[in-house]
């Protein structure tokens, strides 16, 4: 699992189970100290993986070119 810090967000590979088996590649995001769940902003639509492991790697390429996170949780490219 790779991690990537913002002001007020982090942001953390993840894998979210595909219905049918395999994995989607995601990205999870909460506020620093917050006390709710996380959200999973699933990338790379379309694509699926074998494995958990293969999916995290994926999501955390993606991580790299995350710019930002938006007050709602969500993404920033």
């Amino acid at each position: 699992m790779a991690r990537k810090a913002f002001e007020t967000f982090e942001a953390v590979s993840a894998v979210v189970p595909r219905e049918g088996g395999g994995y989607f590649a995601a990205i999870a995001t909460k506020a620093i100290g917050g006390l709710g769940a996380p959200r999973f902003n699933k990338v790379l639509e379309g694509q699926t993986f074998e494995t958990a492991t293969k999916a995290d790697e994926a999501a955390a390429v993606q991580l790299t070119h995350l710019k930002g996170v938006s007050e709602e949780g969500g993404l920033v490219w």
